[in-house]
């Protein structure tokens, strides 16, 4: 059986949501809203850089 490393009590899920929570005034809804922005914000990120990677030859397709 496996073992997970050992992880820091500020990186567990709990901490990150409580922390969340407290940035956003104990408001859950407006916690959320800004999870999902910045899931979006990312996302776009991701896609630009992509973009540009394939546009400028950074990355190579895997042909099999």
């Amino acid at each position: 059986m496996q073992t997970s490393p050992q992880r820091d009590e500020g990186d567990s899920p709990e901490v990150a949501v409580a922390k969340a929570i407290e940035a956003c005034d104990g408001d859950l809804r407006a916690t959320i809203r800004a999870l999902i922005l910045a899931n979006q914000f990312l996302e776009t990120q991701i896609s630009q850089g992509y973009r540009r990677g394939v546009i400028h030859g950074r990355f190579n397709c895997y042909s099999g």
